[in-house]
This record gives structure tokens, C-alpha cells and sequence, in this order.
């Protein structure tokens, strides 16, 4: 059974317009709405499976945060770049604040917990996906709660992170209340996600494989984000750039588009996403905003 938004998760808008219709290439194969809303400009998924239902949507092998596999070319370019983003992750958060606790939420497999626990930090995690929590709770012996609704309802921790996670988040407003519980004083909310501005989200239009539906309920812009985060209580920090996903994301829009990865375009459409993005506003095609509370 699938579900519909009455209401814009960012504006509370009732109008709606069509923007596009995409497939998913990795499960289903079955073809979904994105709407826009008319008053901000948020783009969502609509309607879209229920949350009891979304578990069958990432049953593949390809869908490589729970699977954790290195099949295949691709998988095996994803699985290099990781390990050199992760020790840019935890530079960041040592930036960011003195070791301490931190908090990723559908932490997947636990390699971001595994490093940052290596590192120093006291470290728990949530994860709804079974195989992918089994995978994470054997490799690294940390704390990992199904449900982040439910999870440590009585601690704080100093950072809060959500790597790719909010645009997958049903139940949003309760999920950014308890964020905001959840994050110390002087802690800091982490969230990265796919920018529907960058320049290859425009070049690959329903090819774009970080629409990735119907997994991804929402597409979220810098302006739209901003605007939803603060509603509960969070004020913006800082934007940061996700340069390779540029072309890990060119990679697979290719694969979606032509049957196969195009590996020269990939890399050329990679570049001038990212050359564009400088001078448009830094619309990179993902993002890492830091949040703090108000």
C-alpha cells in the first residue's frame, strides 16, 4: 500500500505541480512521481511505499551501504573512494568538536562507527535494516539500535551524524524533533544528502541516480533543507562540498541511462559539475551541512 503527502514536510503547502518521473534501476523497476511543491520549491516523492513496505526497495545486492559488497567495477570504485572519505568524516568531526559521544543514524554496515571508535570516540549507532545492523554489530562490536525514534531517549551526544540518511526518513518531523533532544548544547547535527540544484541532476534529468527512487522520499535543495532544519531549532553552521560524488553519481546515471557505465563521460560530467558548482552558489552535487542548535 502506498502512501500520500497532504502537506509540503517544508512549507505545509497543499499545492503540488508534476517535475518528473523516474525508475527505479535497482530493485523494482517500477516508475514513481517526484512532485514540487508550488509555494518553496521542496521536491518529494509522491506517493511512495509505506513505511512497512520500503524494506523490499532495498533488497539488492547493488545497494552497497547494506550489502557492503565489492561486485563489480563499480562497487569497487565505491569501496576506494570510502575509505579515503572516511578519514576526511573524521577529520571533520575533530574539527568540529573534542572527542566525545557521537551518533550516526542508519550507520549501515559501521564502517564511519568502526573509524571513528578506532579513533577515540565513544561511539552507538542506529540502523533499520537487519542485515546490514548484523554486518555492523559483528565487525565492530558497537551499540546498534533498529529504530531512531526509539533509541537512547535519554542521552545527548556532542555529534549527531546522518551520512545520506534524511532524504530516506518517513516520519521527518518527529525524526528532527528527537534530533534536536538528542544533540548536546554545544554539539553538532551533521547531515549530508544529494543537491536536486547540481549541474548533474539538471544534465541527467530522470537518469539522475540520486533521485533514486522510491528509496530517497525527498530531494532536497541548500535553500530547502535550511528552511526545514531551522523550523526545529537548528541554525546553519556551515556548507560543505562532496566532491566525489559528482562522479560516482555521473557514473551510475550513465549505467541507468545507456544500459552500461560510460566511464569517459562520468568523468567529464563529474568536473564540470564540480566547476559549475563554483560558481553557482557552491551546488555541489551532495552536501554536508553542519548544524547547531539555536
Amino acid at each position: 500500500m502506498s502512501e500520500n503527502l497532504k502537506g509540503c514536510p517544508v512549507c505545509n503547502a497543499l499545492v503540488f505541480k508534476h517535475f518528473i518521473a523516474c525508475k527505479d534501476y535497482t530493485v523494482s523497476k517500477q516508475e514513481f512521481q517526484i512532485l514540487r511543491c508550488e509555494s518553496c520549491g521542496f521536491k518529494f516523492t509522491n506517493p511512495r511505499p509505506a513505511a512497512h513496505e520500503i524494506g523490499a526497495f532495498y533488497q539488492s545486492e547493488d545497494y552497497i551501504s547494506h550489502s557492503n559488497t565489492n561486485k563489480g567495477l563499480i562497487n569497487k570504485v565505491y569501496q576506494l573512494v570510502r575509505n579515503y572519505t572516511l578519514k576526511n568524516k573524521l577529520k571533520l568531526i575533530d574539527k568540529l568538536h573534542t572527542k566525545g559521544t557521537l551518533l550516526d543514524i542508519g550507520c549501515g554496515t559501521g564502517t564511519f562507527l568502526q573509524t571513528c571508535n578506532s579513533a577515540g570516540w565513544q561511539v552507538k549507532g542506529t540502523e533499520p535494516d537487519s542485515n546490514a545492523r548484523t554486518i555492523a554489530s559483528s565487525n565492530n562490536q558497537i551499540m546498534i539500535e533498529p529504530d531512531f525514534l526509539t533509541a537512547y531517549p535519554d542521552e545527548q551526544f556532542d555529534i549527531i551524524t546522518m551520512w545520506h540518511v534524511l532524504e530516506h526518513v518517513h516520519l521527518l518531523s518527529e525524526t528532527l524533533d528527537k534530533l534536536r533532544r538528542n544533540l548536546s548544547s554545544d554539539g553538532k547535527l551533521i547531515i549530508a544528502v544529494p543537491n536536486s540544484d547540481s549541474y548533474d541532476a539538471s544534465y541527467y534529468n530522470q537518469y539522475w541516480a540520486a533521485y533514486d527512487v522510491p528509496r530517497h522520499l525527498y530531494h532536497f535543495s541548500p535553500k530547502t533543507l535550511t528552511q526545514l532544519i531551522e523550523k526545529f531549532g537548528f541554525k546553519i553552521a556551515e556548507i560543505k562540498p562532496m566532491y566525489f560524488d559528482a562522479f560516482y553519481i555521473s557514473m551510475l546515471s550513465t549505467k541507468y541511462r545507456d544500459g552500461k557505465i560510460n566511464y569517459i563521460e562520468a568523468l567529464s560530467k563529474g568536473l564540470k559539475s564540480n566547476s559549475w558548482a563554483k560558481n553557482n552558489n557552491n551546488n555541489y552535487s551532495s552536501l554536508i551541512y553542519i548544524f547547531e542548535k539555536v
